[in-house]
């Protein structure tokens, strides 16, 4: 892959990260002040954020090791084999650290 369309998709993928962590913290900020008093609602949902923003941040360290890859010139390289990843996969899942068949075989997707 072209490593100006890997920087533009990784930038692209960086932005909606941030701005859902923004938008999360933004909700658990209004939350806190509008009601102390929901019970098991307000905790499922603080447990649910939780869980979310560490998701996003497990995202946003795989946009980093995606950028220090490009910067390294193994971006689009499995880090497992070192096999080259589709472009197509990268399209979808910039962040792609192994081919499809490696994943599978992880257990991953």
């Amino acid at each position: 892959m072209d490593s100006d369309r890997a920087r533009q998709l990784l930038a692209t993928e960086r932005e909606r990260i941030e701005r859902e962590i923004g938008e999360l913290d933004s909700e658990a900020a209004g939350d806190r002040d509008e009601s102390e008093d929901r019970g098991s609602e307000d905790l499922y949902q603080q447990e649910f954020d939780a869980g979310r923003a560490a998701d996003l941040q497990d995202q946003l360290a795989a946009v980093e090791r995606a950028e220090a890859r490009l910067a390294e010139g193994t971006y689009g390289l499995s880090v497992e084999s070192g096999e080259p990843i589709p472009d197509g996969r990268l399209e979808v899942l910039p962040t792609a650290e192994r081919t499809v068949a490696e994943e599978e075989r992880l257990g991953g997707g």
